[in-house]
């Protein structure tokens, strides 16, 4: 593969690190539904899910499908889930943010995709979204708790693979289900975690890595919340968000550029030009050209708004919530289709095209 696909696909995955259905005409902005015997209030009302985003901890509380809430278990004595969030996003920001990015993570992803894409270039055929999963999970694991594939007793991103199909299935835990394989695959890594874990909290001075897992473990000292189970959960869940969302993002990207010639002639020209300014073309990716790919961040945003890799949240009401003289019952949930206004022909000319000029600003 050439110099150029290698530059174009380490900033695809790089900037993403960091339909509109007429639903709407039909039933409105805001409307009462039904999911699975459970009533669900659908909002795509950028006014009022605003104000709902806004109340958490107060007229509502985070809130997960049921078979969410058996897989991903809740234990006692913690705080409230707002607190919680605050401070996995805290932590996310610290080792994944724009200081860390341009610290270390830069050079380390541009290599990994790089070694990734050499990979790719001998074999017949890749399927990009498990290949992606693979790339994005090994790399986001080295980060979490120091992981590396090629020690590992258990192939970890065919496990997340199957937690993924199995997630959403129907919630029969017999063998031979979906749901039992994400269960038992789910159960499989949690242990690989725990293990990790119990062998850093025994001998501390011995395994300091300055990882994700350092980092909470130090923060075990003022968090009582953070027990050992819980702390596997956390490491679990961040790294399904992050090995879920860019495969899915990614892989939309080469789709969406194979389909739009046009596109992916200016793409090259950004990345051909940067090359072409740098004295040794093989030398490594600068904090400057990274901040200089202008077109390429439009490609991201566009592949965004059209991908709504997170469509909606949820939330469930703690009290009565009135909205447009009608009455939100308390234990209701609420879906905020945050992902409506992406593909809103009022807000978004030509909504369904792939145009990432129109993120231009004139």
């Amino acid at each position: 593969m050439v110099p150029v696909w290698q530059n174009i696909v380490s900033s695809l995955i790089l900037l993403t690190v960091c339909g509109y259905v007429d639903f709407t005409q039909i039933y409105g902005l805001v409307f009462r539904t039904s999911v699975a015997g459970r009533p669900v209030v659908v909002s795509a009302d950028p006014e009022f899910n605003h104000f709902i985003l806004q109340q958490e901890g107060k007229l509502v509380e985070s809130w997960y499908l049921d078979l969410f809430a058996k897989v991903f278990k809740q234990g006692e004595n913690r705080p409230d889930g707002g607190y919680i969030h605050k401070y996995v996003r805290n932590l996310a920001l610290s080792h994944f943010g724009a200081e860390s990015l341009k610290a270390k993570l830069l050079l380390q992803l541009e290599e990994m995709i790089n070694k990734t894409i050499s990979t790719w270039s001998n074999q017949e055929s890749i399927e990009v979204k498990r290949a992606a999963a693979e790339m994005a999970l090994n790399f986001g694991a080295k980060q979490m708790f120091s992981y590396d594939p090629e020690k590992s007793s258990i192939d970890l991103t065919e496990k997340y693979v199957n937690f993924s199909k199995g997630l959403l299935s129907f919630p029969l835990n017999i063998p031979g289900t979906a749901y039992h394989k994400c269960l038992e695959d789910h159960k499989k890594v949690l242990n690989i975690m725990r293990d990790i874990l119990n062998e850093r909290l025994t001998s501390p001075d011995e395994t300091n890595q300055g990882d994700v897992l350092d980092h909470i473990i130090e923060d075990r000292k003022v968090e009582n919340f953070l027990t050992e189970e819980f702390v596997v959960q956390i490491m679990f869940g961040l790294l399904f968000v992050s090995f879920d969302s860019l495969s899915a993002t990614l892989t939309l990207a080469f789709k969406l550029l194979a389909e739009n010639p046009m596109v992916l002639e200016e793409l090259n020209a950004e990345h051909e030009a940067i090359l072409r300014k740098r004295a040794n073309p093989n030398s490594p990716i600068t904090w400057e050209e990274y901040k200089s790919m202008t077109f390429t961040l439009y490609v991201i945003n566009e592949t965004l708004r059209l991908g709504s890799v997170t469509p909606g949240l949820i939330r469930r009401a703690r009290k009565d919530i009135q909205v447009n003289g009608y009455t939100i019952p308390a234990g209701w949930a609420i879906m905020a289709v945050t992902s409506a206004l992406q593909l809103n022909p009022d807000v978004f000319e030509d909504p369904l095209a792939f145009n990432p000029w129109r993120w231009k600003v004139v």
